[in-house]
């Protein structure tokens, strides 16, 4: 194994995967490295399941010469998602030794390409609010500052890859669970159009939620965006595919473009003077690229209603997925079985009725009209990431004794991320900046329907001129 394999592993998956390609090393090498990694970094708590055996016999299957686009590289899957054979618990109890008896599509798709999945990374329960302190498996922590979340749901994928673990993790993206932990981690967060990742096969749409990757490189994310995108035969809704691969478009310098900027709250909550500085930096940046940048908030950008809408469909959905962990152990719905926020949800989502849910989905529906058609002006919203600093370790209790207090916590932390997954437009974290407190400040970047393409083209020429990918948390304290 190289001596520096901690390094290696912070490159970017696309040269690892040419690296083993080479031959000039071996997909079992780059595994060791990450199980070590990943062993050496347990005071982080970013995993729920390490495969250790099988991790090392799928790398021991892949040769020089691969062709497949990410041969050997080693990735994790996060834990609200499926993958044959490994544990899925969605960070809950209520779920006890249950094991998937298979992937979901875009795992399939992971595996296809060649990635070998090491295990699975931690998420809150059910993925229900931004910090990932399940109960079950105890807080993960942010590697810029363990005293912090790492942001959720997708946080134990955001600090593995963080603290040099793996090159890149899956995750998902809800209300923000992508950019949300990219934000507090330093990555690229992603998150993808409505329709454009399969989330089958067990569903054929989703109307808030779709899976995607936590990387270092803009590259990187457009490179697995054309591995886990594409149809899938059942899907209900589907986004069409791109004219050319979206790395080829990533590569590319846009045109010149038309970006509004707004550091308003679209649900009147205070935003960090941190994160409005980082997004006013990032205007003067995109101005001096060439860009139009405007300071304008969209006409309909406030709603009375999009908080108890959004709640309401995601209340019912938490239903579900409480009723699936109770059918899969053959037991009934128990609130010891689950963390007192998570029941407080299922409450609702059981008492709301049909009409509920379809005046919720109308009212998010117009909504999103109102949202979509100011971009028939602009090309790009620039917003925060975040409207608060990193939360410390235990400032949102998903158990604490007021359930609603504690989710409006999670509310006033990141209210600039799920207007996109209502809208189901492309959306994208990047880690420009650091703040004051050390800590990663990232700023969000949302397009028109479908247009992958042009914020993928213009997060790499950002990279270019203000590059992080080499940026490292702290090595650990070992005293």
């Amino acid at each position: 194994m190289p001596d520096d394999m901690t390094a290696l592993l912070t490159r970017p998956a696309l040269e690892l995967a040419a690296l083993v390609r080479s031959g000039e090393v071996s997909a079992r090498d780059l595994v060791e490295g990450a199980l070590r990694q990943i062993e050496a970094r347990r005071d982080l708590n970013a995993f729920t399941y390490v495969d250790a055996d099988g991790a090392r016999a799928a790398a021991d299957a892949v040769q020089p010469g691969d062709t497949r686009p990410f041969a050997g590289v080693p990735i994790a899957i996060k834990e609200l998602h499926a993958a044959a054979g490994h544990p899925l618990t969605m960070g809950s109890d209520i779920f006890g030794a249950y094991r998937s008896p298979f992937d979901t599509s875009a795992v399939r798709r992971l595996k296809e390409a060649g990635f070998i999945i090491v295990g699975r990374t931690s998420a809150p329960e059910f993925g229900i609010v931004p910090v990932t302190e399940p109960r079950r498996f105890s807080p993960t922590r942010n590697p810029w500052n363990p005293n912090h979340t790492p942001g959720g749901s997708s946080g134990g994928a955001a600090a593995a890859v963080a603290a040099g673990m793996l090159p890149v993790a899956h995750g998902s993206d809800g209300g923000g669970s992508l950019r949300i932990p990219a934000a507090c981690c330093g990555l690229v967060g992603l998150k993808a159009s409505r329709g454009r990742i399969s989330p089958g096969p067990e569903i054929g749409d989703s109307f808030f939620s779709t899976q995607g990757a936590l990387t270092r490189t803009v590259a990187d994310t457009a490179a697995l965006l054309d591995v886990m995108q594409g149809y899938e035969v059942g899907d209900a809704t589907w986004a069409p595919p791109p004219n050319e691969p979206f790395a080829a478009i990533a590569a590319r310098p846009p045109h010149a473009l038309r970006i509004a900027m707004t550091t308003t709250s679209p649900l009147d909550t205070a935003v960090d003077p941190t994160c409005a500085q980082a997004t006013h930096a990032a205007a003067n940046l995109l101005a001096s690229l060439g860009h139009t940048v405007e300071e304008v908030t969209p006409p309909v950008w406030q709603s009375a209603q999009l908080e108890s809408a959004f709640t309401t469909l995601w209340g019912a959905g938490i239903a579900s997925g409480v009723r699936f962990g109770a059918s899969v152990t053959q037991r009934a719905p128990d609130p010891s079985l689950v963390e007192p926020l998570t029941w407080a949800f299922y409450q609702q989502g059981t008492t709301d009725c049909a009409a509920d849910l379809t005046d919720a989905m109308t009212a998010l529906q117009s909504y999103a009209r109102g949202v979509i058609a100011f971009f028939t002006t602009y090309d790009i919203l620039l917003t925060p990431a975040l409207g608060q600093r990193p939360l410390k370790i235990g400032e949102l209790n998903t158990c604490g004794d007021d359930p609603q207090a504690e989710f409006q916590k999670a509310v006033a932390f990141t209210p600039f991320t799920p207007v996109w997954n209502v809208t189901g437009q492309p959306a994208i974290s990047l880690p420009l900046y650091h703040g004051a407190d050390g800590l990663p400040t990232g700023v969000q970047l949302a397009g028109k329907p479908l247009s992958e393409g042009t914020l993928l083209a213009l997060a790499t020429q950002l990279e270019a001129a203000l590059p992080w990918a080499a940026r490292m948390p702290p090595a650990p304290d070992r005293d």
